[in-house]
């Protein structure tokens, strides 16, 4: 069974997501900012894919990205699904340097995610 972390300030989008990957059966991981999500996948090394919000307090998405890259792990396997509400060509490159596989526009539609996350997984 895949892990997936969510890292999102909002709970509403947490659990949005969470139910848009039920039918994956994955074991779900959330993180409430950036810093969160980053102390989250250092402690556990199982994680698979990661939904990540840019913005965010504490250390926003493309910082987390920026990160994780820096420290290997994106290299070591993990995936990065960047959801937001942005689509800025600056913040997209940007991500896609830090390692991000994907970028989905809020508000998604949850069999497009499922789609993405399900592909990464495998």
């Amino acid at each position: 069974m895949s892990k997936i972390i969510i890292v999102d300030d909002s709970v509403t989008m947490r659990q949005q997501v969470k139910r848009a990957l039920e039918p994956g059966q994955f074991e779900i991981v959330e993180a409430v900012d950036g810093q969160d999500g980053l102390d989250k996948v250092k402690a556990d090394k199982d994680i698979d894919v990661m939904i990540l919000d840019i913005n965010m307090p504490r250390m926003n998405g493309i910082e987390l990205a920026e990160a994780l890259h820096a420290e290997g792990r994106i290299a070591a396997g993990l995936k990065i699904v960047m959801l937001t509400t942005e689509g800025h060509a600056d913040l997209i490159q940007r991500a896609k340097t830090a390692g991000a596989k994907g970028w989905i526009v809020k508000p998604f539609k949850p069999e497009m995610l499922l789609a993405a996350v399900q592909k990464m997984a495998a």
